[in-house]
């Protein structure tokens, strides 16, 4: 057994009994460069909770490693049911340890569940305060030194991929593991209003002990984006500078170095808060810097966590009504959109407090490198661009239908609180009916996948015959962006562009030439009109007109025995009026 581990199990014991009430964590009885295993962490919330009936813990769902995914609730009120949570109060939901190389918000959310229940910082009255204390199990019981190659410390840490290797922050919409099927079912559960995802970034180098992506606020909706840019965070970024810890957005930048200037995160649904997002949730990533002290970021962490409550809490009507004000946008028959492009006209000046770059010969390489020199520190005004303008929309459909055999894609519906009914007749429904007409897949795995990208579609309004039994998804619902995401070929993070429907490209049934020879030119005699199209389409493709089995193929294509399945996307859309 770890000393650490037997001296929290003598603290439960011993030290509580003797009345300290000082709750030590395991990073504050170290030497400020150490964190908290996985079974340390649970221990220690467990023994806030025997103590303190402020607290409780829950075990949740199983994750891949094999153990559960558990939450841990803060509620000054003492009362634990989120039904009555959420009639009154607002929920703020923070994810530790989604890479569990990146321990900082474990520690540091530790310290917060401890100091809330000392009563060290005031406890809010409005918000109650809900944590996943370690997200990627299976990553936090893989322990070493050196898989976080350019970050200073701690001295151990977990490895990004969790227990069958997914990177959980590129999971969230596919939920191709158990840990993201628990998130969902403690997502659906507590609702928040707020949700906070506690990282440490990669990247350039410069003064900020602490970057931020906040949800962005074209994308989430107008009237929760509008708040949150205008309002919420520059609360939170001025209360952070009375902290004295300067902020940046995180540093995406445009070339080798920031100080060309950088543009805001796009977080689509497979990132964290671009799932909450989906939900009119107000998310960030906090993203510390890891060439900052471990220590630094452990508290820069904290205090970004504890100005969250402290704003949601004095806010927390105005957060609520506006989450419910937002979901009026996106009523069928509305416009939606699917494909988002960074609007390059619309500039905003940022101070930004770096360091001088430079290059000098490499030790390593035979090339010159990139370094910083932290001896020359600058503040000055670059340009950042923060503004996302559609390129894509869509009307909202009043339903979609799914026949019964895709139960997997109901299953993920089901899965995060998506409403939906079965047809209880035979039906012949009139459409709009989606065929591939192009797209392009990576050569290269990501996530387990490979994923599709510039989805091209056609469209055609027809009368389709549906069975009993078959699912009828109303939008008319609060997990609609989420239903339009997963359900639109088009977009980014649709189940079509993470290989879904992959089984749809497949040609299933095909022709021996020598055969269909005679039938295609018994096509072309008894049809003008398919006689005459191939001959324009000779005319105008010259490559086609030299290749006879592309000719023979296009004649199959265009007749009775192409199989309708091949490329047509087996979910509709049920138009709104």
């Amino acid at each position: 057994m770890r000393f650490s581990n037997l001296l929290l199990l003598l603290l439960t014991t011993t030290v509580f009994a003797q009345k300290d009430l000082s709750y030590p964590t395991v990073f504050e009885q170290g030497n400020g460069n150490q964190s908290a295993t996985y079974q340390e962490t649970i221990a220690y919330y467990e023994l806030l909770a025997q103590n303190f009936p402020t607290i409780q813990i829950k075990k949740m769902g199983l994750t891949d490693s094999g153990q559960p995914l558990h939450i841990v609730i803060f509620n000054a009120e003492k009362k634990f049911s989120f039904e009555t949570i959420q009639q009154n109060k607002a929920v703020l939901l923070i994810n530790n340890g989604i890479h569990a190389g990146e321990p900082d918000g474990i520690d540091a959310t530790i310290q917060l569940y401890r100091d809330l229940a000392l009563g060290k910082i005031s406890s809010p009255k409005n918000t109650v305060v809900v944590t996943i204390p370690v997200y990627n199990i299976g990553g936090a019981l893989n322990r070493n030194a050196t898989s976080r190659a350019n970050q200073d410390g701690p001295e151990l840490y977990g490895f990004r991929g969790n227990a069958r290797n997914y990177d959980l922050n590129r999971d969230f919409i596919k939920a191709d593991t158990r840990n993201t099927a628990s998130f969902a079912g403690i997502f659906q559960l507590t609702n928040p209003d707020v949700f906070i995802d506690n990282h440490v970034s990669n990247g350039a180098d410069y003064q900020y002990k602490l970057t931020y992506i906040m949800t962005q606020q074209n994308k989430i909706g107008s009237i929760i984006g509008n708040y949150l840019d205008q309002e919420m965070m520059p609360a939170l970024v001025a209360s952070l500078q009375k902290k004295s810890l300067e902020t940046t957005p995180y540093v995406n930048a445009f070339s080798e170095t920031p100080d060309q200037g950088f543009a805001q995160f796009f977080d689509s649904p497979r990132y964290s808060t671009g799932y909450t997002s989906l939900f009119n949730t107000i998310g960030f990533v906090v993203e510390t810097h890891m060439l900052k002290k471990y220590s630094e970021r452990v508290k820069a962490t904290y205090e970004f966590m504890r100005s969250t409550i402290d704003y949601t809490d004095a806010n927390f009507k105005q957060i609520k009504q506006k989450r419910v004000a937002n979901q009026s946008l996106y009523l069928p028959g509305a416009n939606y959109t699917i494909k988002w492009a960074l609007d390059t006209t619309k500039i905003t000046p940022f101070t930004f407090l770096g360091f001088e770059a430079g290059h000098k010969k490499s030790e390593a390489t035979t090339a010159d490198r990139l370094y910083y020199d932290r001896t020359k520190p600058f503040k000055k005004e670059i340009p950042y661009l923060k503004e996302y303008q559609p390129t894509k929309q869509i009307k909202i459909p009043k339903a979609y239908i799914i026949p019964q055999g895709f139960w997997n894609i109901t299953a993920l519906l089901k899965n995060n609180g998506i409403e939906y009914q079965e047809l209880k007749k035979d039906s012949t429904i009139t459409v709009e009916s989606y065929r591939i007409a192009d797209y392009k897949t990576a050569t290269s795995a990501y996530e387990g996948h490979y994923l599709h990208r510039d989805t091209q579609l056609t469209t055609q309004k027809r009368e389709v015959k549906f069975s009993k039994g078959d699912y009828v998804v109303p939008t008319q619902q609060e997990g609609v962006k989420y239903i339009i995401e997963t359900l639109e070929p088009e977009g980014i993070d649709s189940f079509f562009n993470w290989n879904f429907f992959d089984t749809m490209l497949q040609q299933k049934e095909g022709f021996s030439d020598y055969v269909f020879e005679d039938t295609a030119a018994l096509l072309l005699k008894e049809n003008p009109k398919l006689n005459e199209a191939m001959r324009q389409k000779m005319i105008q493709d010259t490559t086609f007109a030299k290749n006879p089995e592309a000719q023979l193929d296009w004649i199959y294509k265009n007749s009775v025995y192409y199989e309708k399945a091949h490329l047509q996307y087996p979910i509709y859309r049920v138009l709104a009026p």
